[in-house]
């Protein structure tokens, strides 16, 4: 499991985009009328929805937390977080 790509950046949240536009709303005394839009970057560069999720396993894992039985491997998390790691500092191969 990869924790993502360097080069992209996390996307905005909603609850920090919707504060964002309240603030500036605020600053210049006008609420009325004020709309946020929230769109997906995939949505808008026009990319597909990914396929590689697996939408049966997210559906297992949320009930697995919804009902208490999820439980966490935090040794399988740090070697992963380690492979990545080293992966990623490793000299690039000629």
């Amino acid at each position: 499991m990869k924790i993502g790509p360097l080069d992209s950046l996390p996307a905005a949240s909603p609850v920090a985009a919707e504060r964002r536009a309240s603030a500036a709303a605020n600053a210049h005394g006008d609420t009325e009328g004020l709309r946020v839009e929230l769109v997906s970057r995939q949505l808008l560069a026009g990319e597909p929805a990914r396929a590689d999720i697996d939408q049966a396993k997210v559906d297992r894992i949320a009930q697995a937390i919804r009902d208490g039985s999820f439980r966490i491997d935090a040794g399988a998390i740090a070697d992963k977080l380690i492979a990545n790691a080293q992966e990623l500092l490793a000299p690039p191969q000629r």
